[in-house]
């Protein structure tokens, strides 16, 4: 799954947190200062509204992307040739 960094409101420090998680309603505490931080669709912290605005558009290419594994057929993949392991030559005398 893809991730999208964050950027703490209190301590400024960036970590990184999961692109599906970061959704509208979704609470995380700072790894650093330890201050709960609320996402919102309708937050007016330019920090929390970053980070909503880059997970969407992650969740929006990793759809798009699924999507297109789907639609696309898949190649046929020719038989690999399996490794027997040494064998013995039938010219071969002692």
């Amino acid at each position: 799954m893809s991730s999208v960094q964050v950027q703490c409101t209190r301590c400024k420090n960036v970590f990184r947190d999961r692109a599906g998680r970061l959704q509208d309603g979704y609470s995380r505490q700072c790894p650093s200062c330890e201050v709960v931080l609320f996402f919102a669709e309708d937050s007016q912290h330019p920090f929390i509204k970053r980070a909503m605005r880059s997970a969407r558009q992650a969740r929006k290419e990793m759809r798009e992307l699924q999507a297109a594994k789907l639609a696309a057929p898949e190649p046929e993949v020719a038989q690999s040739r399996r490794f027997a392991g040494r064998t013995r030559s039938a010219a071969r005398e002692d």
